[in-house]
C-alpha cells in the first residue's frame, strides 16, 4: 500500500513494515510478521522491482511482530541492522522486557493473536547475525534514515527520521492503535517495558524539524506533525493515569 511517494506499507495497520524507496533501491523498515514475505514479494511486484533491489533491513526494536521475516531476508544476503541496545532481544538472546499488557479488552486482543497466527507469529526464525547502530547515526541505507533513540518500550527502541520525506518511523515509541483495545489515537504502545521512560523519550522526538508524517508500527499514519503525535500521547496517558485513581 502507498502511504507517500517513496513509501509504502505492508500489513492492513495492525501490524506495519514499511518499504523506503530511494533511487530504485529499497530499505526495508521492520520485517513484522514471517508471512509478511508474500506481502513484500506482491508489494514489490507492484513497484515493478524484486527482492534484488532490497538493500538493507532495518529493525526499530527488537519485538518479535517486528522481526518477522528479517531472518529470510539475511538468508538471501541482505543485512539486518537494529540498535545495539537491542541485539541481544533481536536475536531472542534475552527475555522480552515487556511487562504486561496493560488495559485489554477481549475481541481486539483476539484479533491480533489472530492475525499473528495467520501471518506465522507462532514460530519467529530470529536473525542469528545482526549489524548494529548508535543514536544520531545515519545509516548507510536507501534513504538514509537518520536513528533517533527513544528507549522506553524497549531498551533499543528507535525512530528513524527521513527530513527529506518529512516523515519519522517511529516503530512502537508510540502507536495510533492499541493492539489490545482497539482504542484509536496516538498512545504509548502496549507491551510496553518502562512507561514512564517511554513517555519522556517522547520529547526528543517531538523536537524534530521536517518529521509532518508519523508511521508508526501499529495503527494508522499520522499525518498531523510528531508535535501533535506527542501532545496527544501525553494526553492520552494523562487520562489513563487519572481513570485509574
Amino acid at each position: 500500500m502507498k502511504i507517500a511517494d517513496g513509501i509504502h506499507r505492508l500489513g492492513s495497520g495492525m501490524v506495519n513494515a514499511y518499504l523506503l524507496v530511494d533511487g530504485g533501491a529499497v530499505t526495508i523498515i521492520d520485517a513484522g510478521l514471517p508471512g509478511y514475505w508474500k506481502d513484500l514479494e506482491a508489494e514489490l511486484a507492484a513497484l515493478g522491482r524484486t527482492f534484488e533491489d532490497v538493500r538493507a533491513v532495518v529493525l526499530t526494536h527488537g519485538h518479535s511482530d517486528h522481526v518477522g521475516f528479517a531472518e529470510k531476508a539475511r538468508k538471501r544476503g541482505v543485512p539486518v541492522s537494529v540498535h545495539e541496545a537491542d541485539a541481544l532481544l533481536a536475536r531472542g538472546r534475552v527475555k522480552n522486557p515487556a511487562k504486561g499488557t496493560g488495559p485489554v479488552r477481549p475481541l481486539p486482543l483476539l484479533r491480533f493473536i489472530a492475525l499473528a497466527l495467520r501471518k506465522g507469529g507462532w514460530h519467529i526464525d530470529r536473525p542469528t547475525v545482526v549489524a548494529t547502530f548508535g543514536d544520531g547515526a545515519t545509516l548507510d541505507v536507501p534513504g538514509s534514515p537518520r536513528v533517533v533513540l527513544a528507549p522506553g518500550h524497549t531498551p533499543g527502541s528507535a525512530a528513524l527520521h527521513v527530513p527529506a520525506r518529512d516523515v519519522l518511523f517511529v516503530g512502537d515509541a508510540l502507536a495510533t492503535v492499541a493492539v489490545t483495545t482497539g482504542d484509536i489515537g496516538p498512545r504509548l504502545a502496549p507491551f510496553t517495558a518502562d512507561p514512564a521512560r517511554a513517555l519522556a523519550s517522547l520529547g526528543d522526538l517531538a523536537r524534530l524539524p521536517d518529521a509532518r508524517l508519523v508511521l508508526p508500527g501499529h495503527g494508522e499514519p499520522w499525518t498531523d506533525g510528531i508535535e501533535s503525535a506527542v501532545a496527544a500521547v501525553r494526553e492520552s496517558t494523562a487520562a489513563a493515569t487519572s481513570g485509574r485513581r
